[in-house]
């Protein structure tokens, strides 16, 4: 088994039904499951440090992440950088990610309803009552958690310096 098989089987689309079967394994075998989104554009120390930190939070790290198109209208013309394929198999090669998850829309509500994580995690940028599908979280016992951010870190910022040529 090669290297990029590995990799490609862990990206979903939010509708597929071989995710619903991986969460149904999940939920079998009774793992904790945590959730995380985002863009996840040009890839840095910030976004592994994030994610590590998610993934020590439960058994298994599901991410959603934006498509191209939900990018382009969360983020504006010019986002991504990366495309969506690029954005996922990078995503996935990473040990302590489980799940990569690509969805159209502007906020990954229905992924979560579908979900259903024990774990909701996002920046400490975000308050926790202002977080998309917090309630639904919580109401179904889970526990929505912020991390801080590394400092020095951010894809607004290596863009910037990108375009500048420095």
């Amino acid at each position: 088994m090669d290297l990029e098989y590995l990799v490609k089987k862990k990206v979903f689309s939010s509708d597929s039904v071989e995710l619903q079967r991986l969460v149904a394994h999940w939920r079998f075998k009774n793992l904790k499951i945590v959730f995380t989104n985002g863009c996840f554009d040009l890839v840095h120390l910030g976004h592994i440090d994030y994610l590590t930190r998610a993934a020590e939070l439960g058994d298994v790290l599901a991410v959603g992440l934006n498509s191209d198109y939900s990018a382009r209208r969360i983020k504006g013309e010019g986002r991504p950088i990366m495309d969506q394929n690029s954005r996922s198999l990078l995503l996935a090669s990473f040990l302590f990610v489980d799940a990569v998850i690509i969805f159209d829309q502007e906020t990954p509500l229905e992924l979560i309803r579908l979900i259903q994580p024990d774990i909701l995690v996002k920046g400490a940028d975000y308050k926790p009552e202002k977080i998309v599908g917090a309630d639904i979280v919580t109401e179904n016992g889970g526990e929505v958690v912020t991390l801080p951010y590394l400092q020095g870190y951010s894809t607004s910022f290596i863009e910037q310096k990108i375009r500048q040529g420095s």
